[in-house]
């Protein structure tokens, strides 16, 4: 072991937290890989019967080879991004907006299954962050406040811009709602102390807020 490198227990404690967040946020990566696959066949199967056909519609028919391109193109894209989630590039970075947009896609359906509605309230920020910290940690947030917050709930998340951080807050707010199914996580819940052995790893300062948490994720450098 080098002498940077993180005492075994803590090794061991955060590669456990980003094992279950992985596992939490694997029914979503699934259907994420999947939403664009679906429609191949389909339109496939339309496309094989104008081609059957005696006189075939060959504008028609070169539609639908190019919504196979276009949808086998994003399908590639997807594959590439979730595999981004399991072995990330530290260098990479993101601005926080298009973060909070990722993330918000990738979870709003399955939270809203457990019967948590998703509002992302997070405006237009200048900068970027690491883009494998605010990914993993907001994700964890999300899921954590899920997990110590009964449904039906509303998650509110904003943010906001310091000289050196941007902030990121997530609100719990319980709704009067019988929306959502009520389902179990499909793993283990996420705990304080998962997330705090993420923020810990990534440098990143978290804090409990009322109904609540917040994240403080350094900017990168304008060079980087």
């Amino acid at each position: 072991m080098s002498a940077s490198a993180p005492p075994l227990p803590v090794a061991i404690e955060v590669e456990a937290a980003r094992y279950a967040l992985l596992r939490r946020l694997a029914p979503s990566m699934r259907h994420h890989l999947v939403v664009n696959l679906q429609p191949i066949g389909m339109i496939y199967e339309v496309m094989d019967r104008r081609l059957k056909a005696p006189s075939p519609d060959l504008a028609h028919v070169q539609d639908s080879a190019g919504k196979i391109n276009g949808f086998a193109k994003s399908a590639l894209a997807a594959c590439v991004d979730v595999v981004s989630w399991l072995a990330p590039d530290d260098s990479a970075g993101i601005a926080v907006p298009e973060a909070a947009r990722e993330c918000a896609s990738l979870l709003s359906t399955s939270l809203s299954f457990r019967g948590y509605a998703l509002r992302n309230e997070v405006g237009e920020l200048t900068g970027t962050v690491r883009r494998p910290a605010i990914r993993h940690l907001l994700a964890g947030a999300l899921l954590h406040c899920t997990d110590h917050q009964p449904a039906p709930a509303e998650l509110v998340l904003t943010a906001s811009s310091e000289p050196d951080a941007a902030v990121l807050r997530v609100v719990v707010r319980p709704v009067d709602s019988d929306q959502g199914m009520g389902t179990e996580a499909n793993y283990r819940r996420l705990t304080w102390g998962d997330l705090q052995a993420l923020a810990d790893a990534e440098g990143v300062p978290l804090a409990r807020e009322p109904n609540g948490l917040s994240l403080r994720l350094p900017w990168r450098p304008a060079t980087a």
